[in-house]
């Protein structure tokens, strides 16, 4: 451990030492490797996870630059039917609580293709959207009308959109915060751009489940951070942003959606919740390193699991492919070392990763008819998170006797009388 190269932590610059896993060398996740560029040089980056000894803020230390990380970026979040209605329930949800009406700015952090702000669009709210990738933002504006701005959050961009635009009463991050490289600028400009009495929310997966549910694959180059409840209140705290509230939902494996005020903002006492979560979390120990270090042996024994399973449906000449294209899953088949000898395609319901391949791995990505044509013994979940949504849109497989496999947090082979 005492071998492992200096780096620091994202957010109160203590050396971080204490190492939470090693994923190898990876490629970023959510690159799309075209049929021409599957004989040029693809580059590899090291995915290792720390704990910080001092906020015990757990984080992949950048090794590469934002800029490379989204220049071509094929996320879009309206191709999850499941995502869009969580997003339509928050925004009924939020207004309904908090009185958001067309008096308001509502500005989305990492907005992708208007998904969410849509919602508030159809309430007459007036919305922005803020987003590194050109590309959906252009999606979003030209298919949803929502004005996006094509920047990084930070507080330089901040000051440009409250010249611009003005301050915003709601703020919304989901899944934005770990994405950021640099969470201090990011709180700083959070802090400028918010109304006074105006409301930050932002949502992210919970540190807890992907420890305690071994959900390694969430971990990839574009996740700078992991976060506790305990230690987000600290990093929002320092900024004068007070957390007056959490939920815990189901997305993602298991998030949290907190509720962010400016320090002093009576309007908006702090719940039962936020004591309660923060016992939790110091009951279980999520504050002492101790709690870290039995994730790398969970995190190797389910790769022996995975590549069990496959060694051994692969001799009795069974085909397995994969369903979904997702960050996760190029995490997990990159560091379990499948590629097309194991999988023999995978499918996606995104036209814009359809004809390409996955990074790394080259596993082709086919339109979701190809399991239809080829009929597999097996279908490989790689986004989980979703599987009930997939399940139920493809239980046509168990016409031929076909199953779901499921590789996290534990292996698991699902029949028609499984579900």
């Amino acid at each position: 451990m005492n071998n492992q190269p200096s780096h620091k932590c994202n957010f109160c610059h203590s050396p971080l030492h204490h190492l939470v896993t090693d994923l190898g060398v990876q490629p970023l996740c959510e690159d799309k490797i075209r049929v021409e560029d599957l004989t040029k040089m693809e580059p590899h980056f090291p995915l290792q996870v720390y704990v910080c000894k001092k906020c015990f803020l757990v984080q992949t230390p950048a090794v590469v630059s934002p800029e490379i990380i989204y220049r071509d970026y094929a996320y879009y979040s309206s191709y999850s039917d499941t995502w869009v209605q969580h997003a339509k329930q928050y925004v009924d949800y939020v207004s309904e609580r908090f009185a958001i009406t067309p008096k308001h700015l509502v500005a989305e952090i990492a907005s992708n293709d208007g998904y969410l702000l849509q919602f508030f669009k159809q309430k007459g709210v007036p919305v922005l959207g803020i987003d590194p990738s050109t590309e959906i933002a252009q999606y979003a504006e030209r298919e949803k009308g929502i004005k996006t701005e094509v920047k990084f959050f930070g507080y330089e961009t901040a000051k440009y959109l409250v010249e611009t635009y003005g301050k915003a009463n709601l703020i919304i991050g989901n899944n934005v915060l770990a994405h950021v490289p640099d969470i201090n600028d990011f709180l700083k400009g959070m802090k400028y751009f918010l109304a006074e009495g105006g409301l930050i929310t932002m949502e992210f997966p919970h540190l807890e489940r992907l420890i305690e549910e071994n959900q390694f694959d969430t971990i990839y180059h574009e996740h700078f951070s992991y976060f506790s409840f305990t230690t987000v209140k600290e990093i929002f705290k320092s900024y004068g942003l007070c957390l007056f509230d959490v939920q815990q939902l189901k997305t993602h494996g298991g998030s949290i959606r907190i509720h962010a005020c400016h320090q002093g903002d009576t309007s908006k006492p702090i719940s039962q919740a936020v004591h309660d979560l923060l016992k939790h979390e110091h009951e279980l120990g999520m504050d002492t390193l101790a709690y870290y270090d039995h994730f790398n042996n969970k995190v190797k024994e389910t790769k022996r699991k995975i590549l069990e399973f496959l060694i051994k449906a692969k001799r009795e000449n069974k085909q397995v492919v994969g369903y979904g294209a997702p960050g996760k899953g190029n995490t997990l088949l990159n560091y379990c070392g499948v590629r097309t000898d194991f999988l023999d395609y995978t499918v996606d319901i995104n036209p814009h990763k359809q004809g390409n391949f996955l990074p790394g791995t080259h596993i082709p990505i086919h339109h979701p008819d190809k399991i239809k044509e080829t009929k597999p013994d097996y279908v490989f979940i790689l986004p989980w998170n979703l599987k009930d949504e997939i399940i139920n849109y493809n239980k046509y497989i168990y016409e031929w006797g076909g199953k779901f496999v499921v590789p996290i947090p534990e292996l698991m082979i699902l029949n028609n009388h499984q579900e």
